[in-house]
């Protein structure tokens, strides 16, 4: 089959929206009416204009092969309501979208891609003004960043010891303020890992029975990571390098790129007043490894990085270092992203439990690890629901907290009583699902 064969479903297509807002927006362009010289390649491009407000139509191209987008609206989200509402018209094989060559409007956006791609690959080891690299330069920075990095966790040290001596119970009449003045010099010192934990710990007092113990215990970790940090050079290297991985400093691996057919599993994002964040979970077929792609855009802005949930594309990852690291750098594409064929290899729900536990062991601060369930059926449990082993082992919790209500009542009508597969991460609070499969069906439903 062509690559111009292989269309996404529209719920592959609008998991890549950037918010609600732009799924509606998107799905109310999902016919021909606003469309014109719409089209389609044998690589994948699709591109059309639409109709909008103004007396020129919108020049809308998509790359599925990245997916990227360009569109001549004002929009800042990526990708646009007209970009989403072009892929559905695709997706639904509408008569509009017919297989012909890009328009030269498409095609230069198209050439300028290619062109910066090849000069990316082309410098390996320079920097901006082409000059290479000073190893000296590099290692004198990172030795002050790393002095910087010791002051916060020192200072920080100090914070956690006061806290302890005047005594939880007063911590909640101090409010918000002093825990984000405490992560901003965190910030200071170049240490965002543990900003970002500051800031967590600061969102505990007050939040519902039992947060006295829930706050030792995250003031707890916090002196451990302190401590490994001050004591590094002391540590194995695959926990020291977990370490730095969790103050924020983090690099690739000298591991060579893993190419695979990676199936993608999941992708969701989460956003704070600075940032959003999208993660997007992988498994690679031939390799048996399980990967997190990490992207990030500014506050209102979704990141860049999009992939077709339930599809599967041969590309290179490049991993980073650590105990249980799973992130990972996406490399080179090999194709565009396909059907799958079926869902990763799983277990019951007692084998999840000791991964992550056999997790844990290697990195304390782990907040979940990701894990694919076998024959496992949602049921109620009391005012929360679970994940029963369909032979009556085991069972987990699901984390409700973090599952919408919506992908709660999609895995329980999936299921509809019977066993399913599902895909989620696997923490102290339960299982999160992300994904689910039901029988042989290979359609991956997203739970997210």
């Amino acid at each position: 089959m062509n690559q111009q064969g292989v269309r996404w479903t529209s719920e592959q297509v609008l998991a890549l929206a950037p918010d609600d807002a732009s799924r509606k927006a998107g799905s109310r362009l999902n016919t021909s009416g606003p469309w014109s010289d719409a089209g389609v390649n044998n690589a994948g491009v699709v591109w059309g204009l639409c109709r909008g407000s103004g007396s020129r139509p919108y020049q809308t191209v998509v790359d599925t092969s990245g997916p990227a987008y360009k569109c001549g609206c004002p929009s800042r989200k990526f990708p646009c309501k007209h970009a989403l509402g072009l892929l559905l018209l695709w997706s639904a094989e509408d008569e509009a979208v017919r297989a012909g060559s890009a328009p030269d409007w498409a095609e230069e956006w198209l050439e300028s891609r290619r062109e910066r791609a090849s000069e990316k690959k082309g410098e390996p080891g320079e920097g901006p003004s082409g000059a290479a690299a000073d190893p000296a330069a590099a290692r004198r920075r990172a030795e002050l960043r790393a002095g910087r990095i010791s002051s916060g966790a020192t200072e920080l040290e100090q914070r956690l010891e006061d806290l302890l001596r005047g005594g939880l119970a007063a911590v909640e009449r101090e409010g918000y303020g002093l825990w984000e003045e405490t992560a901003a010099r965190m910030v200071d010192a170049q240490a965002p890992g543990l900003a970002a934990r500051v800031r967590e710990l600061g969102a505990v007092p007050g939040s519902g029975a039992g947060w006295p113990v829930r706050l030792l215990e995250e003031c707890a970790l916090i002196h451990l990571l302190d401590s490994a940090w001050l004591g590094r050079d002391r540590l194995p290297e695959p926990l020291a390098a977990t370490v730095r991985t969790r103050v924020g400093l983090t690099s690739p691996a000298a591991e060579s790129p893993v190419r695979d057919h990676w199936l993608i599993l999941a992708q969701y994002d989460s956003s704070d007043a600075r940032i959003t964040t999208r993660r997007i979970w992988v498994y690679g077929r031939e390799s048996r490894r399980t990967a997190l792609l990490l992207s990030f855009g500014a506050a209102g802005r979704a990141p860049l990085l999009a992939l077709p949930v339930g599809r599967e594309i041969e590309a290179e990852l490049i991993p980073y270092a650590g105990a249980v690291q799973l992130r990972a750098e996406l490399g080179d594409r090999f194709g565009m992203p396909v059907p799958t064929g079926s869902p990763p290899p799983g277990g019951s729900t007692s084998t999840a439990l000791d991964e992550y536990g056999r997790a844990l062991r290697d990195d304390p601060w782990l907040d979940s690890w990701p894990v694919t369930l076998t024959d496992v059926i949602p049921v109620p449990d009391g005012d929360g629901w679970q994940l029963a082993d369909a032979d009556g082992g085991s069972a987990l919790p699901i984390a409700t907290a973090a599952l919408s209500r919506s992908g709660l009542w999609r895995l329980a009508a999936l299921s509809g009583g019977g066993p399913v597969t599902v895909f989620g991460e696997c923490g102290h609070r339960g299982v999160t699902p992300l994904a689910a499969w039901s029988g042989d069906d290979p359609a991956t439903i997203t739970l997210v």
